[in-house]
């Protein structure tokens, strides 16, 4: 311990960056808390949708015919407030909302848990995550699409 009480006398500066550092990351930590977003990745995106969490696309048209989470719900994330009356049956259940970064889709879940909402969750990466992570896309024919990676059939 009287190590530690020499080399912190001999480094001032840097023990007081690393204190530094430590304070920001607990700050950053306690508003994300605060704030109540709650985020998940693709494959707890799989569960949830699995157990019937309702995939709900804030993308705009274009986006979503170019392709979109098989049984995705779309509103575009500006037409969003004024679509919450038709999510109304969704307010007790799970709802993953995603974009293609997670951006606008983050604010589309503050959005809906001020109305009420009481399970959203934010596709962490959005439509990009989930295709990084070859999970299946509905193309505009209808078609399901997934990306094979080198060496796999």
């Amino acid at each position: 311990m009287n190590r530690f009480f020499e080399f912190a006398t001999a480094h001032p500066l840097l023990i007081g960056g690393i204190v530094v550092v430590a304070l920001v990351a607990i700050v950053l930590e306690l508003r994300h808390r605060a704030s109540g977003s709650a985020a998940v990745g693709p494959t707890d995106a799989v569960l949830l949708a699995n157990q019937g969490a309702l995939m709900l696309d804030v993308r705009n048209d274009e986006q979503f015919a170019e392709g979109h989470i098989i049984d995705a719900r779309h509103v575009r994330g500006s037409d969003l407030e004024s679509s919450v009356d038709s999510l109304k049956k969704y307010k007790e259940k799970a709802v993953v909302v995603y974009c293609d970064t997670g951006a606008t889709s983050a604010a589309a879940m503050r959005l809906l848990k001020s109305k009420g909402f009481s399970r959203v969750v934010n596709l962490r990466g959005g439509l990009q995550a989930w295709k990084q992570e070859n999970l299946p896309v509905v193309r505009p024919a209808g078609k399901i699409s997934a990306r094979i990676t080198k060496g796999e059939k």
